[in-house]
């Protein structure tokens, strides 16, 4: 799952979508960290996922959304842009959550699909994953996926059930 080959992100303008992401931020000196899915990947064995979440630095959303070659289509949704490369299966979403901004800060460098990349560090990644479990807005198959990647991270790094909410441990204690 680290790897490159594993997912085929070949827009049509003979580019990659991915570096093309990367190298925008960089240029523009974007501040940013992975969370969600692929950043417990950074962790942890790593399982397949298509979706990106990158936190950006809040003042800078649209300033990427602007420097973005225009065959990005990009919606806007509340806090957050949903990126669809064109040719790729990969789902990107950039956000800027006031809440998430202090991972930034915190954010060491991983190599994530193949990419060197910042990444929220473990607690934070852990602490994203616990409010997207606990966030009643969310769709029941995307909370059970939060969960099973609060499991994921708990496992190999035990310390984290010290943190962990109660809520949240009631509905693994049996199962560690």
């Amino acid at each position: 799952m680290k790897r490159k080959e594993n997912f085929k992100f070949e827009p049509t303008h003979n580019g990659n979508a991915l570096p093309l992401l990367l190298e925008t931020l960089n240029n523009f000196e974007v501040a940013y960290c992975l969370i969600g899915g692929q950043a417990v990947n950074a962790y942890v064995d790593p399982v397949k996922s298509l979706d990106l979440d990158i936190l950006v630095a809040a003042n800078k959303l649209e300033t990427i959304r602007a420097a973005l070659p225009p065959h990005f289509m990009a919606e806007n949704i509340g806090h957050s842009i949903n990126l669809s490369p064109p040719d790729s299966e990969l789902k990107i979403q950039l956000h800027a959550d006031l809440r998430y901004q202090p991972f930034i800060e915190k954010s060491v460098v991983q190599n994530v699909l193949g990419y060197d990349m910042k990444v929220a560090c473990l607690e934070d990644v852990f602490a994203g994953k616990c409010w997207a479990y606990l966030d009643e807005t969310k769709r029941i198959h995307k909370k059970q996926k939060d969960l099973a990647d609060i499991v994921r991270l708990i496992e190999p790094y035990p310390h984290l059930i010290n943190i962990l909410p109660e809520t949240i441990l009631a509905k693994i204690d049996g199962s560690m």
